[in-house]
């Protein structure tokens, strides 16, 4: 939910690039009564052993780029368990605007992050970050990104995070370990490295997603992650998990502004 997001509106800028000339930055993983959690904590362990995700991006109508997730969890508890995000663009957009995005994440047992590194190939732009979350004594998140092209730091700096935060993907799987029924409510402590904040999920309604893969039963999701929360930019994430053990996330969907569109990722394959 993932940074997810961040990178499915990378693809789209990159469209709304297009279009100003027609086609987003690295920022891509988020009514009724509520039923609130403090903070979200794993309720049970539902993800497989091993897990591979594959993902068809459409903006406007046409596929506009292609995104792999892999969860690689280790049995040992010192053992940080793997996650890797590949993105990258397809078709006209990547004639006009290429996008081939790298992003790895290491998180403990309860899903907290532990670092992360993000290595961003975006037309001209190629940029290298790493997020490194120091919980267990400090409590602080270090952010280095550098320019690869220009061979100079962009940003260094270190905020306070809380003893367990999530990067956005961690998130994800910290959400699909939960058991939110429709008209609940929890809060996920999240970080880029840059800000922290406790971002808001509402459980919405049971709804049946046709997707390449096949139609799931699903639970919709809102993740209050952008607005000023973690990102800046207005904009509402829509996220699909299976309504059964597995809560595969068979659909995720970004609105932004009209002059951009929305852009919709949907679960092609799972291994």
């Amino acid at each position: 939910m993932p940074r997810t997001a961040f990178w499915l509106t990378r693809i789209a800028y990159g469209s709304a690039h297009l279009r100003n000339w027609l086609f987003m930055p690295s920022k891509l993983l988020w009514l009724l009564p509520l039923v609130w959690a403090p903070i979200a904590i794993p309720q049970s362990n539902n993800l497989p052993p091993k897990e591979t995700l594959y993902y068809n991006i459409e903006w406007r109508l046409i596929s506009a780029g292609k995104a792999r997730i892999e969860w690689t969890p280790q049995p040992q508890l010192r053992v940080p368990s793997q996650v890797h995000f590949h993105l990258e663009s397809v078709g006209l957009v990547s004639k006009l605007f290429k996008v081939e995005d790298e992003y790895n994440a290491l998180l403990n047992p309860g899903y907290c992050a532990q670092a992360v590194q993000m290595t961003a190939h975006e037309g001209v732009r190629q940029r290298d970050t790493k997020v490194t979350f120091n919980t267990e004594a400090m409590n602080k998140a270090t952010y280095l990104e550098r320019d690869l092209v220009k061979n100079s730091v962009l940003l260094n700096q270190e905020i306070d995070v809380p003893p367990c935060v999530h990067d956005v993907l961690g998130g994800l799987f910290v959400l699909r370990s939960l058991n939110l029924e429709p008209n609940q409510s929890t809060e996920i402590a999240v970080s880029d490295g840059k800000k922290s904040a406790m971002v808001k999920v509402d459980a919405q309604v049971r709804e049946d997603i046709k997707t390449p893969e096949g139609t799931f039963k699903t639970i919709r999701y809102e993740v209050y992650i952008f607005n000023n929360v973690i990102y800046r930019r207005s904009a509402h994430i829509t996220l699909w998990l299976t309504d059964d053990r597995r809560k595969l996330p068979v659909q995720i969907r970004v609105r932004l502004q009209f002059t951009i569109g929305t852009i919709t990722l949907q679960l092609e394959k799972h291994e």
